[in-house]
């Protein structure tokens, strides 16, 4: 089951609000989808990014795939933990596998997002 307490987009990225903040992150249907993760190309500090845009790549044994942010804003920080090793994404994706920090101006338009009950049934496949 995903965190009910985060965000989801379509695309299979998590947020969670910390102060002026959003947290992302993938999700655990995603990173079991991609299986042996070997390499995550993440943004540079100070990017602008606008919800919905390619920021980033994960590369595993089966397929490169885009991350996309689920927010627009400024890149504030990444997991830099992760280029030393891109499993802990794997292993604790909802945790210390996180992959960016996208500072908001105002207060994040979490709008466009699902909850983890409607996360949960796209990727089961059923209706919301």
């Amino acid at each position: 089951m995903s965190p009910s307490d985060l965000r989801y987009a379509k695309t299979h990225e998590w947020v969670r609000v910390e102060g002026g903040e959003c947290v992302v992150g993938l999700t655990r249907f995603a990173v079991d989808q991609l299986t042996d993760v070997t390499y995550i190309q993440l943004p540079k500090a100070g990017r602008k990014v606008a919800a919905g845009e390619g920021f980033g790549e994960i590369e595993s044994v089966k397929a490169v795939s885009d991350i996309y942010a689920p927010v627009s804003g400024e890149v504030a920080s990444v997991n830099e933990s992760l280029n030393s090793d891109p499993g802990l994404v794997s292993r604790d994706p909802y945790g210390a596998g996180w992959l960016a920090r996208i500072r908001v101006p105002g207060s994040p338009a979490l709008s466009g997002l699902m909850s983890a009950a409607e996360y949960e049934a796209q990727v089961s496949g059923s209706p919301h």
